[in-house]
């Protein structure tokens, strides 16, 4: 058991190739954060080298856009350093036009596509309140 969550929680109403994308950008932004949640390589029984990955479990969440709001909102209040991918970043194509495209919506605003959150277990729960487990 661990005593931290890493959760991601995703808007329901995005299309099945939106929710794994913006699962995949989410992961990798509490990974370039906090890379201490990533383990050792793995190694086969042929001896071939693969990456290393997440120490711990993900859980995937999903909710409304209004209670992903509420998420955004309760993690900024707790001073919750996240994870945000915005609708606007599925018409971009790299990097530097996600920033631009972020940088012009605030919490108020933003139509947040989904959010990832890595901090205490109890932490993570109350922010994430509202949100299910994804299925």
């Amino acid at each position: 058991m661990f005593d931290t969550k890493f959760a991601i929680v995703l808007r329901d109403d995005l299309a099945v190739w939106q929710k794994l994308n913006v699962a995949a950008f989410l992961a990798t932004g509490i990974a370039g954060q906090k890379p201490e949640i990533i383990g050792e390589p793995y190694r086969d029984a042929a001896g071939n080298v693969y990456n290393a990955l997440s120490i711990q479990p993900i859980v995937v969440l999903s909710t409304d856009g209004l209670t992903l709001s509420n998420i955004q909102r309760r993690a900024l209040e707790r001073k919750v350093q996240t994870s945000i991918y915005v609708d606007q970043m599925f018409s971009t194509g790299h990097d530097h036009a996600n920033r631009e495209v972020f940088e012009q919506f605030g919490p108020d605003d933003a139509a947040v596509a989904g959010i990832a959150i890595h901090a205490e277990r109890k932490i993570v729960d109350k922010i994430t309140k509202g949100a299910k487990l994804h299925g």
